[in-house]
């Protein structure tokens, strides 16, 4: 039988709709599209796509296993390797990953590998699913510091083998960044709040509302009986441009404006946290977060929303479907521009601090591209005399986050690089005895799958160390 050279389009919300909703953007494959989807894999004996995966899910088994009606049993097949793929098919770039080697690929659009393994957990999660049963305890205790997506990694790998672990959190919900950065048109919160159930079945304890380095410190935390900890705690300290202006009213770091929306909700009409809406907007950076802040005030009534980056769009470090999607949504691209100034006036009326206006606009200035950097990417360089005003009421600074140094500074011995990242030897093992980290917290902010990668990693030379293995 012929192979379809093109892939099977998901059903998805028309922009002039999703626009004013914080409903999911795209939908899922009807089984019958996912079936059809799963039969234009080769089965390639080599399976490249597995080596694309952080975390090596057996891409070929699972697919397989749709394309043949066995939908739990591909749930199944991926959940041996992934312990949140309701998140992974949703978020992960595949593109760059596991879809960019397939075979298919060469010659037409490769399968659609992650839109069939949120086909696989969305039909699980859809179909009254039993827990999974617990595992018969070995004996052995270790703490995660963090619940985002390598803490969540690392503690469900380590439940499955007997392991009492206990998750610790600093906000009051857990899921780290997937429940405060990425927005609910993208990743609904119900979907983290199932894939935390299911740890939860497995034996793993989640204690919220607690800050390590503050509430307890690592060494303390050794003091409890814990024989190892893993380190999970992300990047959550976001970074400014240092320019004039950053400290007036309407000025917000992506991590602040994103989780006001997200985790507090400040979308709804009576909310219990404040964010300035409507307006024009304007994100500074290109990544998905850029996106997701742009596509959030958006959603919030922003009369318009620009996206700011100084380098071009061939540049722009965003995933291709993401940046369609804003595109389709009307948010405009000013690119080759960087900030150097946030305009703003002085509040009179407000006597409490009169001495932080609000937004009035953002002097900016024309940016070429020069010679390639250290990572291969073009320099951009600012085009004297090439300065210009944009009219806007809030600034969204997009621009990065670095680890929290909190960890850092309350334990003794813990090595860190000059970006504020823990030091680790390929197996996540710090400078510390029996303390290991990964995701965020060592690389800086990055994907959510390699996060989970470095869970996995962690999590198998803890059980190695612990076990005698």
């Amino acid at each position: 039988m012929a192979i379809q050279p093109t892939r099977h389009e998901a059903p998805i919300q028309d922009a002039s709709v999703r626009i004013h909703n914080f409903d999911e953007v795209a939908g899922v494959y009807p089984a019958e599209i996912a079936r059809a989807e799963a039969a234009r894999c080769l089965h390639c004996k080599n399976k490249p796509c597995v080596e694309g995966c952080p975390v090596n899910i057996d891409i070929p088994d699972f697919i397989a296993h749709i394309a043949s009606g066995d939908y739990e049993g591909a749930y199944q097949s991926v959940s041996r390797f992934s312990s949140l793929p309701a998140v992974c098919g949703r978020v992960c770039p595949q593109e760059s990953q596991c879809e960019s080697r397939c075979t298919l690929g060469v010659k037409f659009q490769p399968v659609a590998i992650g839109r069939l393994e949120r086909f696989a957990a969305d039909w699980h999660n859809g179909h009254d699913p039993k827990p999974p049963e617990k595992p018969a305890p070995n004996g052995h205790r270790v703490a995660v510091v963090g619940s985002g997506p390598s803490g969540l990694t690392c503690a469900g790998d380590l439940a499955k083998l007997g392991y009492a672990v206990t998750v610790y959190e600093a906000l009051h919900t857990p899921g780290g960044v997937l429940v405060y950065g990425i927005p609910e048109f993208r990743l609904p919160k119900a979907i983290v709040e199932k894939e935390v159930d299911t740890l939860r079945a497995l034996g793993v304890q989640i204690e919220t509302n607690v800050i390590i380095g503050r509430t307890l410190t690592v060494d303390e935390l050794f003091e409890m009986g814990y024989e190892a900890v893993f380190i999970g705690s992300g990047a959550g300290l976001p970074n400014f441009m240092g320019i004039p202006g950053e400290a007036l009213k309407g000025v917000y770091s992506a991590n602040e404006f994103l989780t006001r929306s997200n985790l507090m909700k400040a979308y709804l009409a009576d909310p219990e946290t404040p964010i300035m809406k409507g307006g024009r907007v304007a994100v500074v950076g290109g990544g998905n977060v850029a996106m997701d802040a742009a596509r959030t005030a958006l959603r919030l009534g922003a009369e318009k929303v620009f996206i700011v980056y100084r380098r071009s769009m061939e540049e722009l470090p965003a995933r291709r479907e993401e940046v369609l999607h804003a595109q389709e949504e009307g948010i405009a691209f000013n690119l080759l521009c960087n900030p150097v100034e946030i305009l703003g006036y002085e509040n009179k009326d407000d006597r409490r601090d009169s001495r932080n206006g609000f937004v009035t606009g953002m002097r900016c200035i024309r940016m070429a591209l020069g010679e390639p950097d250290e990572r291969g990417r073009r320099r951009p360089e600012p085009i004297p005399g090439s300065e210009f005003t944009m009219p806007v009421d809030t600034v969204i600074m997009a621009i990065g986050t670095s680890p929290n140094p909190l960890i850092k500074d309350t334990t003794a011995g813990l090595e860190v690089n000059r970006r504020g990242g823990i030091v680790v030897t390929e197996d996540g093992l710090t400078s510390r005895a029996s303390v290991y980290a990964g995701g965020d917290a060592v690389t800086g902010a990055a994907t959510v799958i390699s996060a989970m990668g470095a869970g996995k990693t962690a999590a198998r030379a803890i059980h190695q160390q612990l076990s005698g293995t």
